[in-house]
């Protein structure tokens, strides 16, 4: 006779015999699957004919952010730094309980700090499989019933702090935003951009090339925090530090997005291992694999940082060209150990020189990290008041 105990043992035995089958059956979730094997980040054949921020796909996906929202993913047409088109991707969040406040509902570009070479560590991936980092700012804006757009801002190359590219990919997705009925916004929209640290390098230039790239675009004002705007002082600055990993990042984005520039040439075949090492890492890795390393130990005997055509892309990738038309919130701690403050300052004086209305906020104590928090609130309520003023 077969007991309580036997006869559960002889249930869950065969239960967990049959789960694998059902699993098998099942589909994955949408948004489960790391970009590079996902068919929905492959850009269709025909996409050159595509107009520059028009859809290609969407679909719905789930966010656990602990707010109720519903979340699609958007991909369209958009073009890298030499203008060649490019698949770009986004995902809108949009509260589901109903707007109760004065005007439109609020709609923001927030671009995460993504930091990263390879693309599972995108916002779009990240978001759906719980790994995001520094979703403080999302929930925020969400829980005010704002609507957010968080772009892949480095694109289907990874392209870590490769300036034209990243603010073209977020322009876009905005008009991609504009486009997609379900999300609510429309293409009239006025739109707040918001970013920090890396997410700030890129909505600095997306807020300096929106008047030439994306002029038919309404911005209420950009808040752009711990911004690392000069590329020759930080490549310098992180060399053979405890930060060097974010050199090796930008080494392997250069080298994708500028294969012209024949950076490779450059490499010894250390270098070209360390090339392949750094190339499908998040920050974490990047920063733990390669901390106290030099690039100079990686070349031909040349000089990497001193070379003519890598110091050129810096400067290409370093914003400050020209001026926003949009008004700016830029903060930053002052003892920021990672991105100087005063290499943000010297980017906010060439702005105002030409023209940008611009608030700055110095903190004398801080790090890094500690500083987007601190300060987070003042750069919600920045772009609350110049959203609230452009609806009157």
């Amino acid at each position: 006779m077969i007991t309580r105990f036997a006869a559960a043992a002889v249930f869950a035995a065969a239960l967990t015999a049959c789960t694998p089958a059902l699993a098998e059956d099942l589909p994955p979730a949408s948004g489960s699957v790391q970009p590079d094997s996902d068919p929905f980040y492959a850009p269709p054949p025909d996409l050159a004919s595509y107009r520059a921020g028009q859809l290609v796909d969407h679909r719905e996906v789930g966010v656990d952010l602990g707010l109720p929202v519903r979340a699609w993913q958007l991909s369209f047409r958009t073009n890298d730094s030499r203008d060649r088109p490019e698949l770009g991707v986004t995902t809108v969040l949009v509260p589901t309980a109903p707007w109760t406040g004065p005007g439109p509902r609020p709609v923001v570009s927030e671009q995460l700090p993504e930091d990263s070479t390879g693309t599972r560590c995108a916002p779009s991936y990240t978001l759906v499989n719980h790994t995001v980092q520094s979703a403080e700012p999302l929930t925020q804006m969400l829980a005010k019933g704002w609507i957010v757009a968080v772009p892949d801002h480095e694109g289907p190359k990874s392209g870590f702090l490769t300036g034209p590219r990243t603010a073209h990919t977020i322009l876009d997705g905005i008009r991609a935003v504009g486009r997609f009925e379900p999300a609510g916004v429309g293409p009239d929209a006025v739109w707040g951009l918001d970013g920090y640290s890396g997410g700030g390098a890129a909505t600095a230039w997306a807020a300096q090339l929106q008047p030439a790239y994306a002029p038919e675009l309404s911005f209420a004002g950009a808040a752009i925090g711990g911004v690392p705007a000069d590329l020759t002082a930080l490549t310098t600055r992180f060399d053979g530090s405890i930060f060097s990993g974010y050199n090796f990042g930008i080494l392997v984005a250069f080298d994708r997005e500028y294969p012209e520039a024949g950076l490779g040439d450059l490499l010894d075949e250390r270098g070209h291992a360390a090339v392949a090492a750094a190339g499908d890492a998040c920050v974490d890795d990047l920063l733990y694999r390669f901390a106290f390393r030099r690039l100079d130990d990686y070349d031909l005997g040349t000089g990497l940082l001193q070379s003519p055509r890598f110091a050129q892309i810096l400067r290409d990738n370093s914003p400050g060209a020209t001026a926003p038309a949009m008004p700016i919130f830029n903060y930053h701690a002052d003892t920021d150990e990672i991105v100087p403050v005063d290499q943000a300052d010297q980017l906010m004086a060439r702005w105002r020189a030409g023209g940008t209305t611009i608030e700055t906020v110095r903190d004398p104590l801080g790090e890094h990290g500690l500083e987007a928090l601190r300060r987070a609130p003042d750069a919600r309520a920045f772009l609350a008041d110049r959203m609230a003023a452009a609806d009157r």
